[in-house]
């Protein structure tokens, strides 16, 4: 397989050539030439880098793993061509639009649809948009990731800018024309061996079975079991989302247990179209394991619009418990993406919808949380959970003590917020004396971009390559143990931990 090399080493190891400009600005950008350095995120000592050279370049062309991410499988099933850069790089990438708007950026005039009835601007014009803010991007993961997508997959070699906008434009438009830049072309030569998307439980997976029956389509791509909307009794469309859920799967969801019995039979439908997880974006892990009775009651409370909202939390926080029950029945497995508060600007989410940058993070508490769901589940060999978090003081405080001991428990990769190199580097140094590498799930790409993907990965890579270095230079282990680990990081551990 001929991949597309977003890490390729393009001049002498030690970057003799790397053109070394002046810092960036939207001034002097106009026509720097865009060339990632070879040795980026590598370490700055000499020592340490050549151990870390060696290490990355024995993972630098594996194949990709993707557990979890927010790609739409239309777009395999389909594969239509990429229209053009802003509705490729920019505006389905909150990463991007968030920062541009902090910088007064109006949504809509980065391609986003405003409910109020503005104007979309038209791709041209978003892309100028980005092209003249491209320098606030920099010191951003998000640089990093952009840079290794314009440059190794698209080819692109000037930096973005107000002068070079409308060129880029059309060069990259001439260049998403043509057949190998088609979604389908574009999966293969990234070397993706697996790619998880994130499903409604109500969504009947026809894109995934398109894709399952197609004798020309040789890729995994798999659902993932998402039901938040149906576990949250406080939201204001909860009996909308049961109705919705009912319809799918034939089962009435008036009751509590008829919703129990609607979700497993949902559960089914998808580990037949291939899913190995569940995914949940709760506020808190917290969850309740109540008595029938009890949960029917608040359920009937709930529905009737009786219940306060310390009730409805409570069921919501029974109807988790509820996924952390049958993944230790069904082998599924359980990760929880929560200590987020979604949606945070309310103007901006009754204009724009939800995943449109302003999701912040919140001060995370697991170890009373989880307590009984570990007590029920944590010895059970059925059950496994991966468990993410954008609170990095409970790294070393609380999550690796619980992956250091429970073999269900496995610590997923640092995201949103935490997904930058340094971030990461944090999160290795905080888990690994205690929870060591292997109680680890490798590294979740999480992104809606399906271009950044192999730019992400490349980026894990580097980091982890870095962090082992220096732990080889410290003479903590030796290069073949660390290279081992990072084999493993980047094929054992996903697998295991999702069970793929």
């Amino acid at each position: 397989m001929d991949h597309v090399t977003v890490s390729a080493r393009r001049n002498e190891p030690d970057g003799s050539a790397h053109q070394r400009g002046s810092p960036g600005s939207a001034v002097n950008t106009a026509r720097k030439t865009l060339q990632p350095h070879p040795d980026r995120l590598l370490p700055g000592e000499p020592t340490e880098r050549a151990i870390a050279r060696r290490l990355y370049e024995s993972v630098r062309d594996l194949p990709l793993i993707s557990p979890h991410g927010h790609v739409d499988p239309a777009l395999l099933a389909h594969n239509t061509p990429f229209e053009d850069p802003a509705s490729l790089l920019v505006t389905p990438d909150h990463y991007v639009t968030r920062l541009l708007h902090a910088h007064g950026v109006p949504l809509h005039e980065l391609g986003l649809v405003d409910q109020d009835g503005s104007e979309t601007a038209p791709p041209r014009e978003v892309w100028r948009r980005f092209c003249q803010h491209w320098h606030l991007f920099l010191g951003t993961a998000s640089r990093q990731w952009l840079e290794a997508e314009l440059h190794d997959l698209l080819g692109v070699t000037v930096h973005p800018s107000a002068d070079t906008a409308d060129e880029l434009f059309d060069e990259l438009v001439a260049k998403l024309a043509q057949p190998g830049m088609r979604p389908r072309q574009l999966y293969d030569s990234f070397g993706i061996e697996v790619l998880a998307t994130t499903d409604d439980p109500a969504d009947d997976l026809r894109h995934h079975r398109a894709l399952q029956q197609d004798p020309d389509w040789t890729g995994r791509v798999i659902p993932t079991f998402r039901p938040d909307h149906y576990l949250d009794a406080t939201a204001a469309g909860w009996p909308d989302a049961l109705d919705r859920l009912a319809a799918a799967s034939g089962v009435d969801t008036g009751t509590y247990a008829g919703l129990i019995r609607a979700l497993e039979n949902r559960r089914e439908f998808f580990r037949e179209h291939g899913a190995t997880a569940t995914d949940h974006s709760a506020t808190t892990p917290r969850m309740e394991f109540l008595s029938e009775p009890e949960a029917s009651r608040l359920f009937d409370s709930v529905r009737a619009g009786t219940a306060s909202t310390a009730e409805a939390e409570t069921l919501s926080r029974a109807l988790l418990g509820e996924m952390a029950r049958m993944s230790s029945e069904d082998g599924m497995v359980l990760t929880l993406h929560t200590g987020s508060r979604r949606n945070h600007h309310f103007e901006t989410f009754a204009r724009y919808g939800p995943d449109t940058g302003h999701d912040i993070p919140l001060q995370a508490e697991f170890t009373r949380a989880l307590h009984p769901m570990l007590e029920r589940f944590g010895t059970n060999p059925r059950f496994r959970t991966v468990v993410c978090t954008l609170d990095e003081t409970v790294f070393s405080r609380e999550l690796a003590p619980l992956a250091g001991f429970y073999p269900s428990v496995y610590l997923g990769a640092p995201w949103w917020f935490l997904d930058a190199p340094r971030a990461m580097r944090r999160f290795r140094d905080a888990v690994t004396e205690t929870a060591g590498f292997h109680r680890t799930a490798g590294f979740i790409d999480d992104t809606r971009g399906f271009c950044s993907i192999p730019a992400r990965h490349d980026t894990a890579r580097r980091v982890d390559a870095a962090h082992l270095a220096s732990l080889v230079a410290e003479h903590v282990l030796d290069e073949d143990d660390a290279a081992n680990v990072l084999r493993d990081l980047n094929e054992r551990q996903p697998r295991t931990a999702f069970r793929l």
